[in-house]
């Protein structure tokens, strides 16, 4: 079977994404992201599957920002995942097939966390959940504190690509989402307690295919 019997191509995507001016990704994945029992403080505590149907990706200078969600909407009204690649070229040269580290990204502390240090070690990859239709008056983001994630094909970055196998990105992850407003006051990132964290499994395969850029204005 071809790469391109797993993925068809439709809708625009550009219009959710920052980082827009490099050229957005548009078109049909197939994914999931699924968790047993998921928390979310006031929203959610039980099963929940995103039933992915919508697959973006920018490309900017060394990072990637992919993102899966369940329709078209903008962000702040949707259920999704988002995936932040800190270094593409370190990924594709040596670490597919490996499973690397997922953790909280620079900058997302619990209240009064000390900030992370320059030269602090930390992942290349990032992970957010974010569920502003299921629980929109919560504003609730739960973030992966722990866990892996499997790069098999990742896009090479190059908004101009133009060799399809370049454009292909193949992962799956397993990870555990926290809060980080519930770590107690002063304590690292990871010290969202384990029984409010949620185990989330997944995965995704797209093809990145550059749209025009969004705009902030008609």
């Amino acid at each position: 079977m071809t790469r391109a019997s797993h993925v068809g191509r439709s809708f625009t995507l550009c219009g959710l994404l920052a980082l827009g001016a490099q050229g957005c990704s548009l078109g049909q994945g197939e994914g999931k992201v699924h968790s047993d029992r998921l928390l979310a403080r006031e929203c959610w505590d039980t099963t929940y599957d995103l039933q992915p149907d919508f697959f973006a990706a920018v490309p900017y200078r060394s990072t990637l920002l992919v993102r899966l969600q369940r329709g078209t909407d903008l962000q702040e009204v949707s259920d999704g995942l988002g995936i932040l690649v800190d270094d593409v070229d370190a990924i594709r040269n040596g670490m597919l097939g490996v499973e690397l580290p997922v953790s909280l990204p620079v900058g997302v502390q619990p209240p009064g966390a000390p900030p992370r240090e320059p030269g602090d070690p930390a992942s290349l990859v990032h992970m957010s959940l974010y569920l502003q239709q299921s629980c929109h008056n919560q504003n609730i983001v739960l973030y992966a504190v722990r866990g892996h994630i499997v790069f098999n094909d990742l896009f090479s970055g190059d908004p101009h690509e133009k060799n399809a196998d370049e454009k292909f990105t193949d992962a799956t992850f397993d990870v555990w989402v926290g809060d980080p407003r519930d770590a107690p006051v002063g304590a690292p990132p990871d010290a969202i307690p384990e029984e409010l964290q949620s185990h989330v499994t997944g995965y995704f395969r797209f093809y990145f295919e550059r749209g025009q850029p969004g705009q902030p204005f008609p």
